[in-house]
């Protein structure tokens, strides 16, 4: 066998195991964004939710992590839920407005 065709052996085979090692510390890697996602999403409502409750989208878009906030709003009664947009490259979080119940249980029009 030439040396270019072991070459391009190894690299066909190195390029099979590659997902296999991505895919094994990739669990790792997401449970801490989502604990990430989970505390800073937390932490942007608590200014108007009192004890916020985060759920946290598995794994997000592309770009960003996704969660929804919820909890009874300071001062007000009932619930809302506000969205939380985590940009993965910056760690940076944005929460929508607030959302009542209502707003959430609406019928589509």
């Amino acid at each position: 066998m030439s040396f270019h065709n072991r070459t391009a052996l190894i690299a066909v085979f190195a390029a099979t195991l590659m997902p296999a090692v991505a895919f094994a510390s990739s669990d790792d890697a997401w449970d801490a964004m989502r604990t990430d996602v989970s505390a800073k999403c937390i932490k942007a409502a608590a200014g108007s939710i009192e004890k916020p409750k985060a759920v946290v989208d598995p794994f997000g878009s592309e770009s960003f992590g996704l969660a929804l906030v919820s909890g009874k709003p300071k001062g007000g009664k009932g619930k809302i839920t506000q969205i939380c947009v985590y940009n993965k490259q910056t760690k940076a979080v944005e929460l929508g407005g607030e959302l009542t119940e209502k707003m959430l249980n609406a019928k589509a029009k």
